[in-house]
């Protein structure tokens, strides 16, 4: 019999203790990460001012609340890598992403993301070239001039607009001046009008919402040049999402209709016309485009 030893009971008891602590922090991690019972987290990537975001997506939040019996939260992310992020890590159970940054979170998530739905514009999406400077018409004359884009990771306000100039043989790292990142559509379009910069690419619903909204005054600030259509925007869900959860947002995304108050309402805020179901293979282009441009990495 072995015998009684203070330290060597000291050292089972902080064992036990470490022990007891581990598992408990990895219970509570795997909780962490787990779905919120009875919530639908949703985001978005910041391609516009928080408060425009929340004003936008309150009466879907509230629609989609209905149509699942979930409570509906939106959290708005500082980036757009945060919005990857949030739905690989399951802090979120839905975002609103751009094509880009669908890719960049299917790649991330090896396989794990499942585009839901798009708008029907967003099978033939453009960008738009704008400036103040009567010596900028097209995209050959951008050369030795500044430029801003959107967000690094923004799809119609970088990752197109540099694919199209790379297409007319115009490289933005060396044939420009300058060139930068404003954070968001609206942003660009501020930094134009401001004399920050020559010129900037943005994405064209944004460009015609503040047009409409008159925040800028295209007699001042003009389009010199439109894009060929890509698809762009989706919403998108993780792929282990429960199927019946999955099914009843994508129906009730397909059942708006402009013909009643509530669906008139979200559709105009959403900027669509009605909502069509999508797929992976929507975005190879895009893959691609980020792969000829150096912006997709693997693991990133």
């Amino acid at each position: 019999m072995r015998p009684f030893s203070p330290l060597g009971m000291f050292k089972t008891i902080v064992g036990a203790t470490a022990t007891t602590a581990a598992v408990l922090m990895f219970a509570a991690t795997t909780a962490a990460a787990q779905n919120t019972p009875g919530v639908l987290r949703v985001s978005a990537i910041p391609d516009e001012a928080p408060t425009e975001l929340q004003r936008k997506f309150k009466p879907l939040g509230d629609y989609l609340g209905k149509a699942t019996g979930l409570k509906v939260e939106f959290t708005p992310v500082t980036d757009y890598a945060a919005s990857v992020e949030g739905l690989i890590t399951r802090k979120i159970d839905m975002v609103w992403f751009g094509g880009f940054t669908f890719v960049q979170a299917n790649v991330r998530s090896k396989g794990q993301v499942t585009p839901l739905v798009q708008r029907a514009e967003d099978e033939k999406f453009r960008s738009v070239f704008i400036t103040t400077n009567k010596d900028i018409n097209k995209l050959e004359d951008l050369k030795g001039k500044t430029l801003s884009f959107g967000s690094e990771s923004s799809t119609s306000g970088h990752l197109m607009p540099r694919s199209f100039l790379l297409g007319a043989k115009i490289d933005p790292d060396t044939d420009l001046k300058r060139i930068a990142f404003s954070g968001a559509h609206d942003a660009t379009v501020a930094a134009v009008a401001g004399g920050k910069v020559d010129a900037g690419a943005l994405n064209i619903s944004v460009w015609e919402k503040l047009i409409a909204e008159k925040k800028v005054d295209p007699a001042v600030v003009r389009v010199f040049y439109t894009t060929p259509g890509y698809f762009d925007y989706n919403w998108s869900v993780r792929s282990d999402m429960n199927p019946a959860l999955k099914k009843k947002i994508a129906d009730a995304f397909l059942a708006l209709d402009k013909s009643t108050p509530e669906g008139k309402e979200i559709l105009e805020l959403q900027r669509a016309s009605k909502f069509i179901p999508t797929k992976v293979g929507n975005y190879a282009d895009i893959e691609k485009a980020a792969q000829s441009a150096g912006l997709l990495k693997e693991g990133k």
